[in-house]
Order: C-alpha cells, then sequence, then structure tokens
C-alpha cells in the first residue's frame, strides 16, 4: 500500500504515517507512526520498501510477501497475537465440533481461566480440548491463563 499507484487511489492517515488504500479510510486502527518500524517478519523497514504493506485488523503492517508467508503456518499477528484475518468461519465450525465431541467425566465440570487474544478479556470458561472461546467475542483465539 505504500507509495505504490495511483495518488488519487490512496489518503495520508497522519497518525499512523503512512499512506492507505481508499478502502481503509475510517476503517483501520490507527498505530502512531506504525511505518517507521520495521517488519516483524523479516525485519527490513517497512517505509523504505518498494515491497507492498499489509494492514493487520489490528494495526500492525507486514509487508505483503511476509503476510502470505505468515499465513501457511498461522492465522496470528506475530506482535501482539490478535487474528490476522476474519476467522468467524473457523469458529462456527469448531463450535460444531466442540458440540459434537464431549469430554471424558473427569473434564465434564472443569473450568480454566482464559485470556482472549482478539478482545484482551479474561474469562472463567468451561475447558475442551479442542478450544477455550471467548464469551465476550466467540473467539477461540484464546490461552489458558
Amino acid at each position: 500500500l505504500l507509495r505504490i499507484g495511483p495518488k488519487e487511489d490512496f489518503f495520508h492517515c497522519s497518525k499512523c504515517n503512512l499512506c492507505l488504500g481508499l478502502s481503509l479510510r475510517g476503517k483501520h486502527k490507527c498505530i502512531e507512526n506504525v511505518s517507521r518500524q520495521d517488519c516483524p517478519i523479516c525485519l527490513e523497514d517497512i517505509h523504505t520498501s518498494r515491497v507492498e504493506a499489509r494492514v493487520l485488523p489490528c494495526g500492525h503492517l507486514l509487508h505483503k510477501t511476509c503476510y502470505e508467508e505468515m499465513l501457511k503456518e498461522g492465522y496470528r499477528c506475530p506482535l501482539c497475537m490478535h487474528s490476522a484475518l476474519d476467522m468467524r468461519r473457523y469458529w462456527r465450525q469448531l463450535d460444531d465440533e466442540v458440540a459434537q465431541t464431549p469430554m471424558p467425566p473427569e473434564y465434564q465440570n472443569m473450568m480454566v481461566e482464559i485470556l482472549c487474544n482478539d478482545c484482551n478479556t479474561r474469562s472463567t470458561v468451561q475447558f475442551h480440548l479442542l478450544g477455550l472461546k471467548c464469551p465476550n467475542c466467540e473467539s477461540y483465539n484464546t490461552a489458558q491463563d
């Protein structure tokens, strides 16, 4: 998204200090001077790079090529662990798998503390081997606390 393409297809976000595609106007999470950071995957400078940058929902930037490589291994931002793409469809599939997979009797009433990487909510939820669902945002991008 940086310095590539016709000027009229972009706007400058003064807080982020970078040019973004018009489709992101009012729809991106601002992080002050985010383009002045290195790509967390290849550690190359993003601001001066000729490689297009990808803005994640959390507001962090990755080179587009690094983002594509990251998706081969996982779905989370390497800086904040927030989901880097819309996972709702996958979470619904996981809901079905959890519903169809009863826990052994010794785990049926076991409760655990979790932290959601997507909404940063701490919760107490029923333990399940397949995943721990955030009751706030319904994400399975959680960690046992």
